[in-house]
């Protein structure tokens, strides 16, 4: 039973949001243990996923700031960011590899840093973001249920785009809004899944993001996203599933990045559901509230996130 339904937990999207640091968003847990090959069935899975992530509440620190606008900080008003998040997975023996395609759709407005409207900007931005290229191998217990994951994340997203609206059109958008970072990454970690008793099984997982090098004046933040999650599997189609996320995000770099405005840590209680609606294919809801959020600086975040996404199974 652990290994037909483990499916709504491992993408990561987590959320933090600023100018520097708009490349963040996303959902930061697992829409599924089996989407990305995280179980012991052999086989090929389609996964294809919506991410909504509206990014509006301004946040410094462990809380909100009494005033605002604070110079020299600019005063963004809203990144909204909608993901189609199309993944291809395949599994045999010990090994297996998965393929993450996103296409974004964002939609930014700022005051600058004038805060008259002398500065001020808006854009909005279509396009495919980074690649996610990941193998992974499950060899570690003869149950398959302890593995190793490593893999790149390419530079195939847009990061020469600019404000196309107000005072500042034509200007550059800044890195950490573009659809792309323009770095490849190193992606490694780890997993484990397990029954813990009867009808109740669980899932952990950490995963570490690290920049190879910087691309033209910019360096995103190493990244480390941390899951675990709880599912209860008692109904024969209906699977409800409960965890809890971290993210901890270091500082962007660079003569194009913002670091006193990026980076923080976040943890999040996301709870969802798996359903079967036919034979092989599973549809999946998942809702991420903040618990606990600290951001440099001053950043936008979302008061939520959302993703509902579609399982196929061969």
């Amino acid at each position: 039973m652990l290994l037909t339904t483990l499916f709504v937990l491992l993408s990561s999207p987590a959320v933090f949001a600023c100018a520097s640091c708009g490349m963040m968003s996303g959902p930061g847990y697992t829409p599924g243990w089996e989407s990305q090959g995280l179980a012991a069935n052999d086989g090929f899975r389609f996964d294809f996923r919506y991410d909504l992530l509206n990014q509006n509440q301004l946040r410094s620190g462990s809380g909100r700031p009494g005033m605002w606008p604070i110079g020299p900080h600019e005063q963004e008003l809203y990144t909204k960011t909608q993901t189609y998040n199309l993944t291809y997975d395949y599994s045999k023996g010990d090994w297996g590899f998965n393929v993450q395609l996103p296409y974004i759709e964002r939609t930014h407005a700022t005051n600058g840093f004038n805060y008259d409207g002398t500065d001020a900007g808006t854009s909005s931005k279509t396009g495919f973001g980074d690649v996610k290229v990941l193998g992974r191998w499950m060899g570690l217990l003869k149950n398959r249920s302890l593995g190793l994951q490593l893999g790149l994340k390419l530079p195939n997203g847009e990061f020469r785009q600019n404000f196309n609206g107000g005072a500042i059109a034509g200007s550059p958008l800044d890195r950490g809004l573009q659809l792309g970072t323009g770095t490849t990454d190193l992606i490694f970690g780890f997993f484990h899944f397990a029954s813990l008793a009867t009808d109740w099984n669980y899932f952990s997982q950490a995963v570490a993001d690290m920049p190879l090098a910087s691309r033209e004046g910019y360096i995103p933040g190493n990244s480390l996203n941390t899951n675990v999650a709880l599912r209860y599997s008692h109904f024969p189609r209906f699977v409800p599933q409960l965890q809890v996320n971290a993210r901890f995000l270091s500082r962007d770099h660079g003569i194009n990045a913002s670091p006193a405005d990026s980076g923080g840590t976040m943890v999040y209680l996301s709870p969802g559901f798996t359903f079967n609606i036919a034979k092989n294919v599973y549809h999946y809801v998942f809702f991420q509230l903040p618990i606990y959020q600290y951001m440099n600086g001053y950043q936008l975040a979302p008061t939520f996130t959302l993703s509902v996404g579609t399982r196929f199974t061969f």
